[in-house]
């Protein structure tokens, strides 16, 4: 499971989509996400599926690969559609004992799995294709407005990025501890919940330990190299855009515009 997570990684390789300016994958992937809340019959999420297709074959990462991070987050998925299923009222198809199962509900949930299937899908693109240095340079232009208002943008962005990158080095820690506790005995997978919570408690302990272990040596090694924030810091490599990524708005003007129309289409019905 924990391997499954992909959440954080990048992918390398050559692709047209890791060449564009981290700037237009961050804005894509947020204006994508928004039109995923926009549309709301089929003709819309078949336009946000193709969309993926396209991004995904010419990002040259396996498909198999940005997939698998859906098994982490199964469980999230099931609840989100079991909740709407069960909860939604109206018309009523199916029911037993307390619960009943509404042709609205149905229909909410699975266009609320859609949904969060699409947006982990294009939120991983992003993270696969795009470096933490990239992100953090992207993000600090994007909020630059924002300093204006005192906000420390530099700070914001570091703090993203940092997190970015620990996740997949926290997860390798984890799986680590889980085995270093196999080898002594520990069983994580046979009783009930309340007995699995509490087999939890060997492994979490020593994770906070080593997460705040590395967090503290990764602010003193900050401070050993003078760091003090983003005021007056310079970039090894300045983000310049090229012909290539007005290229890639325009292509993503053209699918928010078939998005829009896709909206006041089931707007209208």
């Amino acid at each position: 499971m924990l391997r499954d997570i992909t959440i954080g990684q990048y992918y390398q390789t050559k692709s047209v989509i890791h060449d564009l300016d981290p700037r237009v994958k961050i804005v894509a992937t947020l204006a994508f996400i928004i039109c995923l809340f926009m549309v709301n019959n089929l003709t819309g999420y078949a336009v946000a599926a193709a969309y993926l297709v396209a991004i995904i074959y010419l990002s040259h990462v396996p498909p198999s690969f940005i997939f698998r991070g859906m098994k982490a987050i199964f469980m999230l998925l099931m609840i989100t559609f079991l909740f709407n299923l069960f909860l939604t009222p109206g018309e009523t198809l199916v029911s037993f004992w307390i619960f009943n199962i509404t042709k609205e509900g149905l229909i909410l949930a699975g266009k609320m799995a859609i949904r969060l299937i699409f947006l982990i899908t294009g939120s991983s693109v992003m993270t696969l294709t795009t470096t933490p240095n990239q992100l953090t340079d992207g993000l600090e232009v994007l909020l630059g407005p924002l300093k204006k208002l005192k906000v420390p943008v530099h700070e914001i962005a570091m703090m993203m990025a940092i997190a970015l990158r620990f996740i997949p080095i926290l997860m390798e820690e984890t799986d680590k501890i889980m085995k270093a506790q196999m080898a002594r005995g520990a069983d994580f997978e046979t009783g009930g919940m309340i007995k699995k919570a509490k087999s939890l408690v060997p492994i979490l302990v020593p994770l906070f330990i080593s997460a705040f272990r590395r967090a503290n040596d990764l602010a003193m090694a900050m401070e050993a190299r003078c760091y003090h924030g983003g005021e007056g810091r310079t970039r090894m490599k300045p983000l310049m855009y090229r012909h290539r990524d007005f290229v890639a708005y325009a292509a993503f003007i053209i699918f928010m515009a078939a998005m829009i129309v896709c909206g006041r289409m089931s707007f209208l019905v």
